[in-house]
């Protein structure tokens, strides 16, 4: 199998190991890894935002770039959520309206990808740590993600996974909400890590890099004893 993969814009500019650790472990699948470096961003952050017609022209750019019928695969639920549930408002019955629904069918998320096409849950990873795991708001109601990533936690030697209280609400992120928004989203990025600190673990593992930067930003400021890790970087450990 070929696939494609796309590198989000937190990956690509702030954790490119995450992207390096996804194509390791899709490479030891078996999987053939394409990457065409001319791919920028998806425009999640212009729709957003209101700007739709800037989102439209990088949609356009995003569709075209990868115009094979293979699957595309992204270490983040949210952009992958995004060209899923939102591209249809952009272009349904439009000049690329065949070529999104191409799209849409043939995109998935990293650990989704893994557990439901691939059928590999196992990559012989250890990691010795008491962890907890965020469920992002774009991967579980945007996605529909939520067994999968713990579904391949749990085989990795060594790991002990403890769910935090209230591990379906936000942490604040939300893209611009955390500009705009500053107090309430700085609030609430309190209450997912203090939650998290509850459970004694050492790091919060999630699917999308954006919530754990957040998080991260808060934990940093504070000094606080627990760390923020992508769950590519975790399936990439001890191998």
């Amino acid at each position: 199998m070929t696939v494609d993969i796309f590198i989000p814009c937190f990956i690509d500019q702030i954790y490119p190991n995450t992207g390096m650790n996804m194509v390791k472990i899709l490479e030891k699948c078996g999987v053939k890894v394409n990457y065409n470096d001319n791919q920028t961003c998806c425009g999640q952050m212009a729709f957003n935002s209101g700007f739709w017609d800037e989102a439209k022209e990088l949609g356009e750019k995003f569709i075209k770039d990868f115009p094979n019928d293979r699957p595309v695969v992204a270490p983040s639920a949210s952009c992958v959520g995004y060209v899923r549930n939102y591209y249809g408002k952009l272009f349904f019955n439009t000049g690329l309206h065949l070529e999104y629904k191409r799209l849409q069918k043939n995109i998935f998320e990293f650990t989704d990808f893994l557990v439901n096409q691939l059928k590999v849950t196992d990559f012989g990873a250890s990691f010795e740590h008491k962890v907890t795991y965020h469920d992002s708001c774009a991967a579980l109601r945007e996605y529909g993600l939520k067994d999968e990533p713990r579904t391949l936690l749990k085989n990795v030697a060594g790991i002990q996974l403890v769910e935090m209280k209230d591990n379906t609400v936000c942490c604040g992120f939300g893209g611009t909400f955390a500009v705009k928004h500053e107090a309430i989203s700085a609030a609430m990025a309190e209450q997912k890590v203090l939650n998290a600190i509850d459970t004694e673990a050492e790091y919060i593992i999630s699917t999308d890099s954006s919530c754990l930067m957040h998080q991260e930003g808060y934990i940093n400021k504070n000094n606080l004893p627990i760390k923020t890790i992508h769950i590519a970087d975790v399936l990439a450990s001890g191998w």
